[in-house]
């Protein structure tokens, strides 16, 4: 890993949120999400400080006490970090996140919309969005960026996600000289689907990355894609060492699959309440276990697959009481309609199986909707069939995790959709996400596997995950970014066309 280096990570969603508990005294919760998890560790290797938007009246509260200074927290390891909070006007936000981040960006880069009827036609709703949210809250976290840097000059910026595509120009602007990564852990579309957006915004979100040193994607796949995209839409020159050069500068594209803490799943195996959720998954179980851990999000394919479940039970009767799906779902952004429409589509689906195949003492379809990390653990250790049937997935981290505590050389059932396709698929049954009949096909085969080829495909899946863990990804971050910078000497970034956006802000 070499020395700890000073690294600014930027991410709309903090490691900690703060809420108010019992006696209204503050407590700090994990955040949620996987970027979080994947960088929870982070701080155990180097200084860090973490700048991310304020979520809560109490996240609120302390960025307003805590000022620029922030605030010391710790990591699950015991390792210290600098929080950061950037409290944005609650409107601004509102259309930064629930118009701009999601759905629209969201759903563009997971090819979820059907383009008859979306994205939505409302009159000057995105532009206002655009330019009343997302283009000002970028502004706030790269304030909060320049200011960390007057601090500390030498710390690389570590930028994360689809939240923040502006917010590196508004960096280079005003430090040319400054270290700046960004790293992109949901998928990159092809070309043609980024003309969806208006003209201006598509030219700024791949403005605004390429004033990064170093941008990086979960595969070469979309890899490929932005440097098809980078150069019809903005004009970028494709050199051969597959960066781009434009605007004066250069700019360097990777492909590193993130990955998870070993340590922490090898720790968690014994936590007492993954084991009391264990204990309550051996009290219930049938013979079999197909196991699903996802958010209700449209892009997780979720209805199919109860849909494919379904069809698995009409063909193989001999099976009805021997086999089971729990599926353990976060309920994700209930505020946004199509992902409450879409959380109601999975209800119906569930119950609609149930319906069709349950007995008084056998419901085929165990469905829990509510957030608790460690029952999702003790549901990795026992699984059978470890179901990842995703529309389109950056990676899926889930299909790292299981893995690794699993105990009964589980089967992984894997969309060819899903970043982690690409390290895991020879370990996998590989699924199309649109093909329910493929899906139900795989399901039987999973299960039916002979135990030696189950000891082997999960074996290979655990010694990829362990060679290439968080530490790893981090170390390939770094190095990449070093390698980069290091080429040739660094020059002043001429002032990009987007710069106007900061008059808006």
């Amino acid at each position: 890993m070499g020395k700890r280096r000073p690294i600014i990570v930027v991410s709309n969603r903090g490691p900690v949120t703060y809420h108010y508990g019992s006696g209204n005294t503050r407590e700090a919760a994990r955040g949620g999400g996987g970027l979080v998890t994947a960088l929870a560790g982070l701080a155990s290797h180097h200084r860090v400080t973490w700048i991310a938007s304020a979520m809560s009246d109490a996240d609120r509260e302390v960025a307003l006490e805590s000022g620029s200074a922030g605030t010391e927290e710790h990591a699950h390891t015991g390792a210290s970090y600098r929080l950061r909070f950037v409290a944005h006007e609650p409107a601004a936000y509102d259309w930064y996140y629930d118009v701009v981040a999601n759905p629209t960006l969201w759903f563009l880069q997971h090819y979820l919309w059907y383009l008859v009827h979306q994205p939505p036609r409302g009159k000057g709703r995105l532009d206002q969005a655009w330019h009343e949210g997302y283009v000002p809250v970028n502004y706030a976290f790269a304030e909060a960026v320049l200011d960390e840097l007057a601090r500390q000059p030498d710390a690389v910026v570590f930028f994360h996600d689809y939240h923040l595509y502006l917010a590196p120009r508004f960096v280079r602007n005003r430090a040319p000289e400054a270290a700046l990564l960004h790293f992109v852990h949901i998928p990159w579309v092809q070309s043609d689907y980024w003309h969806v957006l208006p003209a201006e915004i598509r030219f700024a979100i791949h403005d605004g990355l390429l004033a990064n040193d170093l941008v990086s994607f979960q595969t070469p796949r979309w890899q490929r894609n932005f440097l098809q995209s980078a150069e019809e839409i903005v004009a970028g020159k494709r050199n051969s060492d597959g960066s781009i050069s434009y605007a004066g500068k250069r700019t360097h594209v990777s492909a590193r699959a993130i990955s998870v803490d070993v340590a922490e799943f090898e720790k968690l195996r014994e936590h007492p309440r993954v084991l009391e959720h264990e204990r309550l998954i051996l009290e219930t179980r049938p013979e079999f276990l197909v196991v699903r851990v996802d958010r209700t999000d449209p892009s997780k394919n979720i209805v199919r697959g109860f849909e494919a479940f379904g069809l698995f039970l009409e063909t193989h009767p001999e099976l009805h009481r021997r086999v089971t799906m729990l599926a353990l779902l976060d309920p994700s952004r209930q505020n946004i309609p199509e992902y409450a429409e879409y959380l109601g589509a999975i209800e119906r689906e569930a119950r609609s199986v149930n319906e069709r195949f349950g007995r008084p003492d056998w419901a085929p379809i165990d469905l829990q909707i509510h957030d608790d990390f460690h029952q999702s653990v003790a549901a990795y250790k026992q699984y059978d069939v470890l179901f990842v049937n995703a529309v389109y997935d950056g990676l899926n981290l889930v299909a790292k995790e299981a893995p690794l505590v699993n105990s009964r050389d589980g089967v992984l059932v894997l969309s060819e959709n899903t970043g982690a396709y690409e390290e895991l698929g020879p370990y996998s049954v590989v699924v199309n996400p649109f093909d329910v009949r493929g899906q139900a096909d795989a399901i039987f085969e999973a299960l039916t596997m002979p135990a030696d080829d189950r000891r082997r495909r999960i074996d290979g899946i655990r010694t990829r995950v362990r060679e290439h863990d968080l530490r790893w990804w981090i170390g390939a971050q770094l190095a990449d970014l070093d390698s980069c910078t290091s080429r040739a000497a660094r020059r002043p970034a001429r002032l990009s066309p987007v710069a106007r956006l900061r008059k808006k802000a």
